[in-house]
C-alpha cells in the first residue's frame, strides 16, 4: 500500500518513520515533508492546504491512504476532498475538524455529550469579557476561539493582559483554571468504535522549570508512572466514547484521531481541550512505543473497519523527546542556520535514539534551519531515566547557532514516579 501523509513537521515526520516500518506499506510520499522526512519519504511540492490539489496528488501516486496531518488542512476541509475522490483519508471532515477549529464548539459538544471540561463562558463583547473574568478571578485562562497556531491562549494573574487578550481575539472562550498534573490522550477513531492509545505528557513553556513564554511543545514522555492505571479506561468511558457518540448523533460523525488535553484536578478528570489530529511533540513519544504496524489501523479507521482491529500492542520501554528550538523562538525565530551533527546521531545513537525534523531544509547539502521548532530529538531506554539521558547525549552532538532547549523534560518522572507536572501549561496550549 502507498501512503500520502499531508504535512512537513515533527509529527509528519514521525508518522512518515513508523509507516515506512510497517511490511504492508510499500512507499511512502510527503506534501511538502522537510529535510528530514526527505530521506525516507519522497516529497511533493503541494500546499496542504488545497484540497483538489491534495486529491490529485493522491490519485496520481495511486495512494491506498492519504493521511492528513495538520489541523489546518483539516478544519480547511481536505479530508472532505479527498474522500469525495473515493480515496481512504485518515482525518476528520471540516464540520468534525470544528471540534479543534473552535473552542466554543468544543464546549458545546461536551455539554450535550456529559463530558466534564472546565466551567466557561464564551465572550464577543468587552462586556461579557468583564463579566467573565471577575466571575472566575485569577489565575485567568483566556482563549482564541478558532485555530491560533498554538499561540491563542493566555493563562495569567495579570487581569490587565488577560482582558488585552481577549478583546484582541474577539470571540473567546474565558474559563476557570484546572489544577494537577496534565495528561495527553490519542484515540484512534471511525466515527463508532475508539481505540485509545497510550498516555503522554508534554511541556508548553519555553524554559526550565516551566518559566518562559507559551510554546507548540518543547519535549514529552510516555508512559506516566504516576497516573492511575484506570485513566484510559476511565477517559474512554467519561470523555471519548461519549464525545464521538454525540458527533454521530448530530451527523457529523469524527472519523481520524481524536486527542483529548487532560488536567487530573482535585475533582477528577476534566478536559482543557480537543484536538482533531496527532498531537507534537506527543505523537514522538507514543509512535516509538508503538508495536502494532500503523497502516492498517490508520486505513481501517478511514473506511469504517475499526471494529475488527484487536487492542494496540505497546513497548515497555519509555520514551523521551526533546525539542530543539531556533534562535529568539517562540518570539520572532531566526533561520537560514545550518545544522550540524545530524550525521553523528544517526552513526552514534541510533535505533535508540533519533533525530525527527521539524523547521528543516535543505539548502544544496546543508540542512538549515526553517522554522521555529526545528528538530525533536527522540530516545528510548527501558526506564524514563535511561530514555532522557539517551535524548540528552543526543542533543549534545547537534550544532545550531543560537539554538534552545530544555533541559528538564520528563526529569521528575524520572526521578519520582508519583510526580506530574502542573496543568497550567496544557491549559495554556491552546490551537
Amino acid at each position: 500500500m502507498k501512503v500520502l501523509v499531508i504535512g512537513g513537521g515533527a509529527r509528519e515526520h514521525a508518522l512518515c518513520r513508523s509507516l515506512s516500518l510497517d511490511p504492508d506499506v510499500t512507499a511512502v510520499h510527503c506534501a511538502p515533508g522537510n529535510a528530514g522526512i526527505g530521506e525516507i519519504a519522497e516529497l511533493h511540492p503541494v500546499d496542504a492546504l488545497d484540497g483538489a490539489a491534495v486529491t490529485r496528488l493522491a490519485q496520481e501516486l495511486d495512494a491506498g491512504l492519504v493521511v492528513v496531518g495538520p489541523e489546518a488542512p483539516l478544519v480547511a476541509g481536505v479530508a472532505d476532498a479527498v474522500r469525495a475522490a473515493g480515496i481512504p483519508c485518515f482525518g476528520p471532515s471540516r464540520e468534525a475538524a470544528r471540534l479543534e477549529g473552535s473552542k466554543a464548539f468544543a464546549k458545546d459538544v461536551m455539554a450535550a455529550a456529559g463530558v466534564p471540561t472546565a466551567r466557561s463562558y464564551v465572550c464577543t463583547t468587552p462586556e461579557e469579557i468583564d463579566e467573565a473574568l471577575d466571575a472566575f478571578g485569577a489565575p485567568y485562562v483566556v482563549k482564541d476561539d478558532g485555530l491560533a497556531a498554538g499561540k491563542g491562549v493566555v493563562v495569567t494573574h495579570d487581569l490587565a493582559a488577560a482582558r488585552e487578550h481577549a478583546i484582541a481575539c474577539g470571540r473567546v472562550v474565558i474559563e476557570e483554571y484546572l489544577d494537577g498534573p496534565e495528561v495527553s490522550l490519542f484515540a484512534i477513531t471511525d466515527g463508532e468504535t475508539v481505540l485509545p492509545l497510550t498516555p503522554a505528557q508534554d511541556f508548553k513553556r519555553a524554559l526550565d522549570g516551566d518559566e518562559g513564554p507559551n510554546t507548540g511543545g518543547m519535549g514529552a514522555y510516555s508512559p506516566l508512572p504516576w497516573a492511575d492505571p484506570q485513566l484510559v479506561d476511565e477517559v474512554m468511558a467519561t470523555v471519548l466514547q461519549p464525545t464521538v457518540d454525540e458527533l454521530r448523533r448530530r451527523g457529523t460523525p469524527f472519523s481520524g484521531l481524536l486527542y483529548a488535553g487532560l488536567a487530573i484536578t482535585s475533582r477528577g478528570v476534566r478536559v482543557i481541550e480537543f484536538n482533531a489530529r496527532f498531537g507534537d511533540p506527543e505523537t514522538q513519544v507514543v509512535l516509538a512505543r508503538l508495536l502494532t504496524p500503523l497502516a492498517g489501523v490508520l486505513r481501517n479507521a478511514a473506511v469504517g473497519a475499526l471494529g475488527d482491529e484487536p487492542p494496540l500492542r505497546w513497548s515497555e520501554e519509555a520514551a523521551v523527546t526533546v525539542v530543539v528550538a531556533s534562535h529568539n523562538y517562540p518570539d520572532a525565530p531566526r533561520t537560514g542556520d545550518p545544522i550540524e551533527g545530524l550525521d553523528e546521531v544517526a552513526a552514534k545513537d541510533a535505533p535508540r535514539a533519533y533525530v525527527l525534523h521539524a523547521g528543516t531544509r535543505r539548502d544544496g547539502d546543508t540542512v538549515v534551519s526553517a522554522g521555529g521548532r526545528v528538530l525533536s530529538v527522540t530516545a528510548t531506554g527501558e526506564d524514563l531515566r535511561q530514555a532522557r539521558e539517551r535524548a540528552y547525549e543526543a542533543i549534545g552532538r547537534i550544532r545550531l547557532d543560537g539554538s534552545h532547549h530544555r533541559t528538564d523534560i520528563a526529569r521528575k518522572a524520572a526521578e519520582n514516579s508519583a510526580v506530574g507536572e502542573a496543568a497550567g501549561d496544557a491549559q495554556a496550549a491552546g490551537v
